[in-house]
């Protein structure tokens, strides 16, 4: 039986370009601690939330209002018996128009429910992409990441132990 990657969505009255660059404004819907560039081909970005994750991830693909993909190239995470778990999975973000509105569909690629971090990391995609993400679109300001500061209630989780 063949595994289903982790999908969601979102769609919004704004432009595609609107869109596009807030998806590539990964500090105003992630976190504010990312370090390096995060909207031009081949650019390389560190993610990391406290010591519970980290990830270096590369831009593979961008294609103006229309896709982004992320290749992450390394991943640690605190919380899982195989702490490499993202290591080589490639995160999407197709922009499409639908109607008169604009959809954001974000696939993580390799992130299945087989991996052990599955519950927690779905969550918190889920909390990104449809909260903070929307947000960031159609208000400006995201719900990302702070020092110190989890966004979702599972990193918040992740924290106490």
């Amino acid at each position: 039986m063949e595994q289903s990657n982790f999908t969601t969505s979102i769609l919004v009255d704004k432009s595609v370009e609107q869109v596009f660059n807030a998806v590539t404004n990964v500090r105003g819907w992630w976190s504010e601690e990312i370090e390096g560039g995060t909207s031009q081909l081949n650019d390389v970005f560190y993610y990391h939330f406290e010591d519970v994750h980290r990830c270096t991830i590369k831009l593979i693909e961008v294609v103006p209002s229309q896709k982004v993909v992320w290749h992450i190239l390394e991943n640690y995470f605190k919380f899982t018996e195989n702490e490499k778990e993202w290591t080589d999975t490639k995160v999407y973000f197709n922009i499409s128009k639908e109607g008169n509105r604009v959809k954001v569909k974000m696939t993580h690629e390799g992130l299945v429910p087989d991996y052990e971090c599955y519950e927690i990391c779905q969550g918190a995609w889920t909390t990104y992409i449809q909260k903070s993400l929307k947000s960031l679109i159609e208000t400006g300001k995201g719900m990302p990441n702070a020092k110190g500061r989890p966004q979702t209630e599972n990193e918040k989780r992740l924290m106490e132990k």
